[in-house]
């Protein structure tokens, strides 16, 4: 059989797959139409059509029966932005993240909810919050801590006075580019923008590179990339989506310090969410300031056998020199294990918030 035989063959072979494709998946948008109708035959002002855990098993099924040749997080991808569509079909989300538009938090809330969600920019992390609270979003997004810099202390000092629950994390992977406008004189650079953890995060690479041009830090990656459009002397580091957005050529790619640089991020909301089979919890205990305090706090942990994934410290607001701890484990609050636990951390703390239980993080 002839080349172009084989080609001909070969490509009415993928029309016909596609054709299944598309069948299935208006299929599928149909079955969600349908659950959305029984919901709200059901009469409950509140039902919950999107729903954490049921999103985050379909994701790992879909992971785990992948034999290629697509990769499984590329499948899981995929199978995200399906989910996305038919989810939009029911209801849309309606996400609140930090802005403006172009941000790695923005990148965070698509990957997470898909492009059929309805991402919102808020200017501060407080305002994500409010946004939430009020109900005018659904969700909100918000950066928790960097593998390279550490925690986002503003966020959880959010928490302290939030009825919030979180409802899911998001880990992205961060590459910096330095990037230019058309007007940019490249030989002429003397300013560098960006936010202040996306500088500290290639302090060693701009050291190397360019170390006599001034770094101005401002209040997000975004800003940056819109600021160098006016500017004929200035470079921003920022992220493929300001890129994009603005129309900016990348001159150098992955100036990261550390090549395995990641974000994580949370998604907050006011549902607690069940158990999915592979879950995180977060807390938050204040404790009395006597001498053992730590120890008594985590020894329970220890004794159960639960795996403490973060433990951070923070100035409590209800007095100088008292503290609050936020802690991460494995685990669901719903598990006997962990309820367990709970009862005794919340015997001998002040004070004990669970901020939530969640599902891993799946991509």
């Amino acid at each position: 059989m002839s080349e172009e035989k084989q080609l001909l063959n070969l490509r009415e072979k993928i029309d016909s797959i596609d054709a299944d494709i598309q069948r299935l998946i208006n299929e599928r948008a149909t079955c969600a139409q349908e659950v959305a109708a029984v919901k709200q035959a059901g009469g409950d002002t509140d039902a919950l059509f999107y729903r954490p855990e049921r999103e985050a098993q379909v994701l790992r099924r879909v992971m785990e029966r992948n034999s290629g040749p697509l990769n499984s997080e590329e499948m899981a991808r995929l199978f995200r932005e399906i989910m996305s569509a038919c989810l939009a079909l029911e209801q849309p989300v309606k996400v609140a993240f930090l802005g403006p538009e172009g941000t790695f938090t923005q990148a965070a809330a698509l990957k997470h909810f898909g492009h059929s969600a309805v991402s919102v920019p808020m200017s501060s992390i407080d305002e994500v919050f409010r946004e939430v609270e009020a109900g005018a979003v659904n969700y909100g997004v918000v950066p928790v801590e960097n593998s390279t810099e550490g925690v986002i202390n503003h966020t959880l000092d959010n928490f302290m006075d939030s009825g919030l629950k979180i409802c899911g994390e998001v880990e992205l992977r961060i590459h910096h580019h330095l990037m230019v406008s058309e007007t940019t004189r490249k030989d002429k650079i003397s300013r560098i923008y960006s936010h202040a953890q996306s500088l500290a995060q290639c302090r060693k690479w701009l050291d190397s590179h360019y170390p006599n041009v001034e770094r101005v830090a401002v209040n997000s990656n975004a800003e940056a990339a819109r600021r160098i459009k006016s500017e004929w002397h200035s470079a921003a580091i920022a992220g493929d989506m300001a890129a994009e957005l603005y129309e900016l050529e990348k001159i150098a790619e992955k100036i990261e310090d550390q090549p395995d640089n990641s974000t994580r991020f949370l998604i907050i909301g006011t549902q607690e969410v069940p158990e999915s089979g592979a879950d995180k919890t977060s807390i938050m205990v204040a404790m009395r300031n006597q001498p053992g305090a730590l120890h008594d706090l985590l020894e329970p942990f220890r004794t159960a056998g639960i795996d403490l994934t973060r433990v951070e410290t923070r100035p409590s607001n209800t007095g100088a020199w008292n503290y609050v701890f936020f802690i991460d484990f494995m685990g669901h609050v719903d598990q006997p294990h962990i309820a367990e636990v709970m009862k005794q951390v919340g015997a001998s703390a002040s004070d004990l918030k669970i901020l939530g239980s969640y599902p891993q993080a799946v991509l």
